[in-house]
């Protein structure tokens, strides 16, 4: 017969130690490798996002699929990463792009925005979007750094760090973040 071992009890504190160690535990995990929290920040996304705005931003898919066209995304910024900027993806590797007279084209084929601000007043020559690298813009085309410019310029894939999915904040605002229609409905 084994003799009857007695443990002591876990003191409150132990448990609520070890409690908050393994919430803590989760969250960076989950903050790491799956899911993070996003606050907007200034104008560039108006009207879809605007500036203080929460956004839970998927860090996982793209581990398995590439970006689509239409895609709200967080990225490190090119010539700065320790900021970060929101952007739609508009043009995939391979893609031909341009903005001519306010109106994007993607592929030679005009895209019908219905989800921008207003007609982009600086324009882009037609190019190809390198291999490995993605063209975005903000959807307030007069008021947000983006590819077209050389401080953002083609966005290499790596730097990409998740898909915006949910907006959380307002509550008033809560909502998915979903392609627009011209992104589902047409091939390029």
């Amino acid at each position: 017969m084994k003799p009857v071992v007695h443990r002591k009890p876990k003191s409150q504190l132990r448990e609520l130690v070890e409690t908050l160690g393994s919430a803590i535990i989760i969250a960076a995990f989950i903050m790491i490798f799956i899911a993070r929290a996003y606050t907007v920040n200034g104008d560039s996304m108006l009207p879809t996002l605007h500036h203080g705005e929460r956004l839970l931003v998927d860090k996982i898919s793209y581990r398995f699929v590439e970006p689509s066209r239409g895609e709200i995304i967080v990225f490190k910024n090119p010539s700065n990463p320790s900021e970060q900027f929101v952007k739609r993806v508009i043009g995939l590797p391979g893609d031909k792009v341009a903005i001519i007279q306010g109106v994007v084209y993607i592929n030679d084929q005009p895209i019908e925005e219905d989800y921008t601000l207003a007609p982009a007043r600086i324009g882009f020559a037609p190019q190809i979007v390198p291999e490995g690298t993605y063209f975005v813009l903000g959807d307030n085309r007069n008021n947000s750094e983006d590819s077209r410019f050389s401080r953002v310029g083609f966005l290499p894939r790596e730097l990409i760090i998740g898909r915006a999915i949910w907006r959380y904040w307002p509550l008033d605002r809560i909502s998915l973040m979903p392609r627009p229609a011209v992104f589902t409905s047409t091939t390029f």
